[in-house]
Formats: C-alpha cells, structure tokens, sequence
C-alpha cells in the first residue's frame, strides 16, 4: 500500500485514541467509513514521556488490515528501529527532525526499503529546521500539540507554520497534521494547505466512529 497520490483530503484516524482491548475492530470500524490511512503512533518513552507499540503489533494488525499504515515514530533513535517497523508492515514512515542529525541519510535508506517517508516538526521547532529536506520527502507532518499524549488542545500558533510548509513543498507532497484536530479545527488547518488530517479522540471517543469520520470530512467541505 502506499500513500494516496495528493488531490484529496484525507482522514487519518489515530489508533492511540482506539480501545486497545479491540484494535482490529477498531481498525475495521473506521474503514468502514471509505478512509485509506490509519495513523499509527510510536512512542518510545525517551523522545516522548509515553510507551506505545512496537512492531509485534503493527505485524498483527498488518493482518488484518489493507489500510496504509503511516507509522509516525516519535522516539530518538528512528535509524535504529526503522527497519524493523517496515518488516512489520509499515507502509509510510514519518520520523522527527530533532532528533536526526542527517536526515537525508534516513530518507533515502527508508526509500530504499520500500516506503514513503515523512519528515516531523514539533510546535515550537521552526519549519527552517526541514526546509532543505522536505522536498525529499512524501510527506510533512506539522505538529499541533507536544507529542506524548492524545487528547491534547489545538495550538493555533503551531498550525500556521503549515503555510510556510506548503510554499516549500508544492502541490506534491502531502501536508500532515496532527493533534487537537476535530471538526473545528479542521477546516483552519485544511486551509492553510494540509491535506492529511490526523484526528484521535475526536474519532474513537465517540460511539459512532463512522459518523466522526464523516463529521470531520463535513467540516471541511466548503
């Protein structure tokens, strides 16, 4: 599988929101609503202050799902274990540029094993931290909140580097982004430019995850 060609919008929902007990359910739910992406968040407990999953679990749930996997690693050695998420079932990396002094390196072995590859800026990094870089990549992913933990409130300020980010990619790459996203913050970051929507809680806190993907898609239908 590999990341929809841009054009489109597109809803990612984040499993870090999901029942855990339930995963594949989960998974298969959301699909249900038409979605190609699922986000699958990696935290490592150094990088960021929480543990997720690993491999193991992105190789069971491979299993059991054809959606692309856009694997968001948020720890500090993305060298160091990116191949085993690609063996897994990873589809797309996304890795974070503070903690990579060369990621060019990174970009090109990820496509060499076969991936699409994504670059990430927390809120308070500067976008000037991937401008030489971004281009290389599928995607970029913009952080609206510290990454760690879902649930977490939009950062305006953070989302308007997504403007800046667009004018160096262009039209082909994906723009990303990615916490405090619900149906009101959609459509302000769909307007500056991102095209790739990652939304947690806003859909697997509600009873009908079917009817929150489909809210989110609504908001940003102008």
């Amino acid at each position: 599988m590999r990341l929809p060609k841009t054009g489109t919008i597109e809803v990612a929902p984040s499993i870090l929101s999901a029942d855990f007990a339930r995963l594949a359910d989960e998974i298969n739910e959301v699909a249900s609503a038409g979605v190609n992406i699922i986000h699958l968040d990696v935290m490592d407990g150094h990088f960021v202050p929480n543990i997720t999953i690993g491999p193991p679990v992105i190789a069971k749930l491979r299993k059991v799902s054809n959606l692309v996997f856009d694997t968001h690693l948020m720890i500090s050695e993305p060298a160091k274990y990116a191949e085993a998420f690609v063996g897994a079932g990873a589809d797309h990396i996304t890795f974070h540029i503070e903690v990579v002094d060369e990621p060019e390196n990174l970009i090109e072995k990820l496509h060499e094993l076969g991936v699409t590859v994504g670059i990430c800026l927390n809120p308070k990094t500067p976008v000037e931290r991937i401008e030489k870089v971004a281009r290389l990549c599928d995607m970029v992913l913009v952080m609206t909140v510290e990454p760690g933990f879902g649930g977490q409130d939009f950062i305006p300020e953070a989302a308007k580097k997504i403007r800046r980010v667009r004018e160096i990619v262009g039209p082909e790459t994906r723009v990303e982004v990615d916490g405090g996203i619900d149906t009101q913050s959609t459509p302000i970051v769909v307007s500056y430019g991102a095209d790739t929507i990652v939304a947690g809680s806003a859909i697997f806190s509600k009873p009908d995850r079917v009817a929150a993907v489909n809210a989110i898609r609504e908001s940003f239908e102008f």
